[in-house]
């Protein structure tokens, strides 16, 4: 006799309409990832599209998506010509350099220092001083522009120090003004590593600072990599303050301030401006290319878990 056979279990399947749902929903995810894509992209190609496009295709009435003729010439007119005679465009690049990166290594330096302050210590008005970070950010900069400007005009009567004319000036507000959002933001990246790495680092010898440079650094960089990138771009692009303290001190102009002698009395040079803005935007670029390791590594990278 033999024994009998047990039926094979019954496989479940999900109904056809449930997964046309789910897939009709993924599809139309992508698409909306295409569009904000698309519309974040195009403004970006449009520029360097009307870069290299000549002054006939810039001012036809059709204007064209792709330049049929591409050509150089604007980018050469910002190069070699000089807005201002005797200041090269290259002057006026390393100027934009020198106050950005600057900038960028002391407000990330200042704002690293305040965050640990912040996060690791228990002090009064701790919670008025965070306040009072995030109420300085709601203060736009042309409401206190006069006031600083009176200010360094007076430390530089009274010290003989040059604010005013001079990168200096510039340098000092640009770290400034970054140091709030650039302290809130590390400050979360801070309060997220565990003292208790800290304190095995010290049961087992460590100094303070091979604590802070061997433990905590490494934790912290992606942060201090986003507060630098904002530091970063916040210098790159400023005006109104370049404008103000600046002046007349026209070789100390930094690139953003040359954008604004293209536009004349009896017309727009579209052609030139939209090839200085490409210009503009290559050593962004290449800071991010630089940094974007640190912002997609971990926060607890290499740290033990126990």
């Amino acid at each position: 006799m033999t024994a009998p056979t047990t039926p094979p279990p019954a496989t479940y399947r999900t109904p056809r309409a449930p997964r046309l749902a789910k897939r009709a929903s993924r599809v139309g995810l992508y698409l909306a990832a295409v569009a904000v894509f698309v519309f974040s992209v195009f403004p970006v190609y449009w520029m360097i599209a009307t870069a290299l496009k000549p002054l006939g295709e810039i001012f036809a009435q059709t204007p064209t998506l792709f330049p049929t003729n591409p050509t150089l010439e604007h980018f050469d007119r910002v190069i070699n010509d000089e807005l201002i005679p005797g200041v090269p465009f290259w002057r006026f690049l390393a100027n934009s350099l020198i106050v950005t990166l600057g900038a960028v290594a002391m407000g990330a330096v200042l704002s690293l220092l305040a965050a640990i302050a912040v996060a690791r210590f228990k002090f009064r008005m701790r919670t008025a001083f965070i306040l009072l970070l995030l109420v300085i950010q709601m203060v736009p900069m042309e409401a206190v522009i006069i006031s600083i400007f009176i200010n360094f005009k007076n430390i530089q009567d009274g010290t003989g120090v040059q604010l005013l004319g001079t990168l200096t000036g510039p340098l000092i507000v640009y770290t400034a003004v970054s140091l709030p959002i650039t302290t809130m933001m590390l400050r979360g990246f801070v309060s997220a590593v565990p003292k208790e790495l800290e304190e095995a680092a010290a049961i087992d010898g460590a100094s303070q600072w091979t604590i802070f440079w061997r433990v905590l650094m490494p934790l912290v960089a992606p942060g201090l990599v986003a507060a630098s990138i904002f530091a970063f771009i916040t210098a790159w692009n400023e005006f109104i303050v370049a404008l103000t303290f600046l002046g007349r001190s026209t070789e100390a102009y930094t690139l953003p301030l040359t954008l604004s002698y293209y536009f004349g009395r009896y017309g727009t040079e579209w052609g030139a401006i939209m090839g200085a803005s490409t210009l503009l935007t290559v050593p962004v670029m290449i800071f991010f290319l630089f940094v974007q390791r640190r912002m997609v590594s971990g926060l607890t990278m290499g740290a033990v878990k126990g």
